[in-house]
């Protein structure tokens, strides 16, 4: 896939706390935080993105490491090139004090920010609430924004945070414990829903972590829990990324399935009944 030109997409920035960053926007109606895994937002993000957009919502992407639409597929641009754009973002992102990789019962200092922007986002947009969707570094990130109560459907995506190099960092999520209390509160109280996405056997995504979120959230959590079968066998790498690299783009296909789902939590969410009903 070639890079993308972010033809589609408009720019701005956003600041908080004296942090600023770009932010990308498509579409119109109540705001989704989209929020890409690493190496930054490829053009499968873009593609998701544009989904979210087709569905009635704005798309909001925050520029948070690597150069949007920048296509990191060692097919498409070379291994060396592709070996050495993954490595220097994933450095910047180990450097950050903002990303929280290791330690267990900490949320990222990032999430203040993102809370401000969603916050943001739905004065600018209107509607019931924001939506967000993290994605592996950054899966973790929507549970944590959801402290919010402006914040309505979070779908946590191959959350991959903390590491999970000890059986203690595997059976948790980068999310302090009072902010885990605020949003096991909310979904008892509210009903609120958060939706996981993983594949079994994924490393980066242990098992234990989806069974401590079925533990601490109750029925509040639904999980999506496909097979490494049901991913995109042209990718180069092992399954992960449910919504992006592994996805295949056909109906009936787990994927797709998992997809399609997360868009109906937006519409169901956020979008009134009489709202635009648009094809997926």
């Amino acid at each position: 896939m070639p890079h993308h030109d972010l033809t589609g997409f408009s720019e701005g920035s956003f600041t908080h706390d004296g942090a600023t960053r770009r932010v990308l926007r498509a579409g119109t109606g109540p705001a989704v935080i989209v929020m890409a895994e690493i190496p930054g937002i490829t053009p499968k993000v873009l593609e998701f993105a544009g989904r979210v957009a087709a569905a009635g919502c704005t798309a909001v992407l925050p520029v948070l490491f690597g150069e949007p639409g920048r296509d990191p597929d060692p097919r498409a641009v070379g291994r060396a090139n592709s070996g050495r754009y993954m490595a220097s973002t994933m450095w910047r992102v180990c450097v950050s004090r903002e990303f929280t990789l290791l330690a267990t019962g900490r949320s990222s200092r990032v999430v203040r920010w993102l809370r401000a922007l969603a916050a943001a986002e739905h004065e600018r947009c209107g509607g019931p609430g924001v939506g967000a969707v993290g994605m592996c570094l950054t899966g973790g990130f929507a549970l944590a924004m959801a402290t919010d109560e402006r914040l309505i459907a979070p779908v946590l995506s191959q959350p991959s945070l903390p590491l999970a190099c000890t059986p203690g960092r595997a059976a948790a999520i980068d999310i302090s414990p009072e902010d885990l209390a605020v949003v096991r509160g909310r979904c008892e109280r509210e009903g609120l829903q958060v939706l996981g996405l993983r594949f079994r056997g994924d490393r980066l995504v242990p098992a234990d972590r989806f069974a401590f979120l079925r533990r601490e959230l109750g029925d509040g959590f639904v999980a999506v829990e496909l097979d490494g079968a049901d991913a995109n066998p042209e990718s180069a790498l092992p399954p992960h990324s449910v919504l992006t690299e592994h996805l295949v783009d056909e109906p009936g296909q787990p994927t797709r399935e998992a997809l399609d789902a997360v868009l109906d939590l937006f519409r169901t969410r956020l979008l009134p009944e009489d709202g635009p009903a648009t094809a997926t």
